[in-house]
């Protein structure tokens, strides 16, 4: 899947707002039903919502795994208004 500059860097932003602002349980951070995690040097990164898991990797590539469309229209969304909401903070 082709990702614009923007949707990377939306990606980046909401990994880093869940870690910051979501809860942490068994080292998962979940926020608005999107949970994030990362392996033990940071270098590979998971974001996960319902049915879609995105895995963002070192140098910027990523990986998107889902069964329906309708979930990642809806994960991208989703980080839209999360994303827009923590800037009227």
């Amino acid at each position: 899947m082709y990702l614009d500059r923007i949707k990377k860097q939306n990606l980046l932003q909401i990994f880093n707002l869940v870690t910051t602002k979501g809860s942490k349980l068994d080292g998962v951070y979940e926020l608005s039903g999107i949970r994030a995690s990362q392996d033990f040097d940071g270098y590979t990164c998971w974001l996960a919502y319902k049915d879609l898991t995105v895995t963002l990797m070192f140098h910027g590539s990523h990986d998107f795994d889902y069964q329906k469309k309708e979930t990642l229209d809806i994960f991208f969304k989703r980080i839209s208004n999360l994303l827009a909401d923590n800037e009227n903070l």
